[in-house]
């Protein structure tokens, strides 16, 4: 049987399956999708076989095989990512209201995609291959700002990689391969990092992405000033060519 492109616990808890049944699903299609069926048991299997035996099936064409956008590649990479980064905080002792830079970069990039929900198609993500050296500045200017702890950033993807087959890249630009550096920042400091940040991811996208590009509208004209004429092309000779470059 063919696995659902989403999950589809809402139509099972709607064709009477027990809540903790409906549960599993969710939990079980969730493990598969992120790391695949090899390690799941034989009765959890089974298990999922039979819960998508018992749904409708979808339409076919391409409106059923479209993806949401959070369900898209380069979407579940930067996710992948931040997740890793938000556990190895857990664990890194920070005070109260601190976070780290990168975390706020990711999570920043992750609200804008879901604000203005760009296709994520090959344009795209070619696209946002700009947005690499400028986090790496994002995060220059932090270690400026805050203190500096450590993060093994490679570890992560490595681990993934042992388990399934990937072609996510590391996040990070290669000359900064060995660089362990994970800025912190207090509080205060995390608040106008995010705000200043988040502005410019947004900036970016939506100034950059293809599938965007007729949802940017071009700035209207300014008016001319009071009392001012509007030059006709006629009497400004250069006009015409500068249209043109």
């Amino acid at each position: 049987m063919p696995k659902d492109p989403i999950s589809r616990a809402d139509e099972l808890t709607a064709l009477g399956w027990p809540s903790e049944e409906v549960a599993r699903y969710a939990e079980l299609w969730e493990y598969r999708r992120r790391w695949g069926s090899m390690n799941l048991e034989r009765e959890d299997r089974l298990f999922l076989r039979k819960a998508e035996a018992a749904l409708p099936p979808l339409p076919t064409g391409k409106a059923a095989a479209r993806k949401s956008i959070r369900e898209k590649s380069y979407y579940r990479w930067l996710r992948f990512n931040l997740e890793a980064m938000q556990a190895a905080e857990a664990s890194m002792g920070l005070a109260e209201g601190e976070c780290g830079a990168w975390t706020i970069v990711l999570e920043e990039e992750l609200k804008v995609l879901d604000s203005c929900q760009p296709v994520l198609g090959l344009p795209d993500t070619i696209k946002a291959r700009e947005l690499t050296p400028m986090r790496e500045a994002w995060a220059a200017e932090a270690a400026e700002l805050g203190r500096s702890l450590s993060f093994d950033f490679a570890a992560p993807l490595i681990a993934l990689k042992e388990q399934q087959t990937t072609s996510w890249k590391p996040l990070r630009d290669p000359s900064q391969a060995g660089d362990t550096s994970y800025p912190v920042l207090d509080t205060d400091g995390a608040a106008a990092f995010r705000a200043r940040i988040g502005a410019a991811i947004d900036q970016q996208i939506r100034s950059s992405f293809p599938s965007l590009a007729d949802s940017n509208p071009a700035p209207e004209p300014a008016a001319p000033e009071s009392g001012s004429e509007t030059p006709s092309p006629e009497a400004t000779p250069g006009a015409v060519e500068e249209a043109t470059v």
